[in-house]
């Protein structure tokens, strides 16, 4: 592991992953990530304290929290404007460049037995693979080489729900042991989540009529529509008491299930350009993108 000092520079154009296209296009501007404190009031969501843990001009996103330990883990783009995986330790306030290779890396999730942090491998050919590197240090082991890999959650120990890009966009289930995978969902979004309390997963289905966020039963494979996502934004997080947070792109906005309507957060951070989200385990903070 190679610690990087975070330096201040003039904010850059990146390029990032299109859905439907294994290509690297020019896109919008960087964003930085932001740790909250979250807790439930009076049955009011509540978010304070927002500080900017990246504070490093260029690409900062993709926020991944370690399920036992005071981590978030996320990708940055690093001065030649390739994709690193940097990790914060919001205990004692460090950051760690967790890889440094002539490759490419997003999506960091930890695994299962929480000794590695997988995520997306994207090569020079455009190749997209899904591998694992140990979080003690050490090479990666590549997982899934045959398919091009947008994003991924573990199901169990062994099989992990992947989007996968082409045209359309699928929604499958891998088998690492076997290598066998199955099609599950066409035109996912690239939020997928386990569901809390629940043995079942999350991801957003963007049909013509709407974009659905629907449940996926690992055990049958079966798909079932849960509530419609805020028109045009794709990015969710579970709370642990089951309610839903997104975000229109300048408000935060939550989903009790059994509900009607979304519920608008108070929050005046002055953030603006608010797109990915991810909670805690512990349910005690938030980690929230937003443009620089």
């Amino acid at each position: 592991m190679v610690v990087r000092r975070i330096k201040a520079m003039a904010w850059h154009i990146v390029a990032v992953l299109i859905f439907g296209s294994g290509n690297l296009i020019l896109a919008q501007p960087a964003t930085e990530i932001y740790l909250c404190d979250l807790s439930i009031d009076k049955d009011k969501v509540v978010i304070s304290k927002p500080v900017n843990i990246t504070n490093h001009p260029g690409y900062d996103n993709q926020p991944s929290f370690h399920p036992t330990q005071p981590v978030l883990y996320y990708a940055s783009f690093d001065k030649s404007g390739r994709s690193e995986i940097m990790s914060f330790n919001f205990a004692t306030g460090g950051s760690t460049q967790m890889t440094n290779t002539t490759e490419r890396e997003y999506s960091p999730t930890i695994t299962p037995d929480e000794k590695y942090f997988s995520c997306i491998i994207q090569r020079d050919n455009n190749a997209q693979d899904l591998g694992k590197y140990p979080l003690s240090g050490g090479p990666p082991v590549v997982l899934v080489n045959d398919l091009i890999v947008g994003y991924h959650v573990w199901l169990d120990d062994h099989r992990v729900l992947l989007f996968v890009l082409g045209e359309p966009a699928t929604l499958q289930v891998y088998d690492l042991n076997s290598g066998q995978h199955k099609i599950v969902g066409t035109s996912p979004g690239r939020s997928l989540h386990r569901i809390p309390q629940r043995a079942q997963f999350s991801f957003v289905e963007k049909g013509e009529s709407g974009w659905s966020v629907r449940s996926l039963d690992p055990a049958t494979l079966q798909t079932d529509h849960i509530f419609q996502a805020i028109p045009g934004h794709e990015d969710i997080a579970w709370l642990p008491n089951g309610w839903i947070i997104s975000s229109d792109g300048n408000k935060l906005m939550v989903f009790k299930p059994g509900g009607h309507s979304w519920e608008e957060v108070a929050f005046d951070a002055g953030l603006k350009g608010i797109t990915r989200l991810a909670v805690e385990a512990s349910g005690k903070h938030i980690a929230i993108v937003a443009s620089e």
